[in-house]
């Protein structure tokens, strides 16, 4: 992508994604690359079309070289080509039938199984068996899975996370056959986007990007501002659960988001997770 056609690209998506107008130096280094990272787009249509086995090994491989904390690798990927296995885990995420379409379909998962071998092995205590190692496994995987995203997209491949498989973790688990110490992070279709896609808007960087530390600011005027700007650009096609909310005048991202966390949900996560070895506390 020439320079000229990425600062372009660069300006008019994070126009549309955050509502202002970035200062961009043309002369700046890596701004195709940059371009990529600023029009991300999820994509849950697919051309039929497979990808190829080494070219997804060689997006895992890159995936793998992104950081991981103290260099302890606690993630791996589940690449699920059983046609079997797939229909299981769509079985408990019947309203995303876009799963068992893609052309590939991988699991990422946090791999705490290795560290406590590891002490065993060379006969060593394992006295952080608490909630810090629990999260540098998942942090690790959430990591891995954003590099995936930037190597498939830098290849022309579209991606769609799919954070549902944590719905019914036992079943996912079950079907993986997953080790003690290992849970599911994500899923994630892969393919050829049949279509562009959309760009989100996301909250103002006013909301989101802090200096220094928090102080006193008026965060619900700034919420329905985006609300607001995201509903011009972007209006949700229908409102969530209307027969329990009844129809709002005005349906923004802050009332879908009040719904869709007003219900319970994976309130049996922790114990699934405790269940698979981690300690919490």
């Amino acid at each position: 992508m020439a320079d000229d056609t990425a600062l372009n690209a660069i300006t008019t998506a994070l126009a549309e994604r955050f509502g202002e107008k970035f200062a961009i130096d043309p002369a700046l280094p890596g701004l195709s690359e940059l371009a990529q990272i600023a029009g991300h787009r999820s994509h849950r249509r697919f051309l039929p079309r497979a990808v190829a086995p080494d070219l997804l090994r060689l997006l895992c491989a890159t995936a793998m070289s992104a950081p991981s904390k103290s260099d302890l690798q606690q993630c791996d990927i589940v690449v699920v080509t059983d046609t079997a296995i797939r229909a299981g885990i769509v079985a408990t995420i019947p309203d995303m039938p876009w799963i068992m379409d893609a052309p590939a379909f991988l699991v990422f998962v946090a791999n705490g199984e290795r560290l406590p071998m590891l002490a065993q092995l060379h006969n060593k205590p394992f006295p952080n068996d608490h909630l810090d190692q629990f999260f540098n496994a998942a942090v690790d995987a959430a990591i891995v899975l954003a590099t995936f995203l930037r190597a498939a997209s830098a290849v022309g491949l579209g991606c769609c996370p799919i954070s549902a498989i944590r719905d019914h973790p036992q079943t996912v688990s079950d079907l993986l056959r997953l080790p003690r110490r290992v849970i599911p992070v994500a899923g994630l279709c892969v393919g050829w986007p049949a279509q562009a896609g959309e760009i989100t808007p996301r909250l103002s960087l006013r909301t989101t990007v802090i200096e220094n530390s928090y102080g006193e600011r008026d965060l619900a005027s700034e919420i329905d501002g985006y609300d607001r700007r995201r509903a011009a650009l972007r209006p949700y096609r229908r409102q969530r659960s209307p027969e329990r909310w009844g129809e709002a005048d005005f349906y923004g991202w802050s009332e879908d988001k009040a719904r869709q966390y007003g219900v319970p949900t994976r309130a049996d996560f922790g114990a699934f997770v405790r269940g698979k070895g981690f300690c919490l506390d």
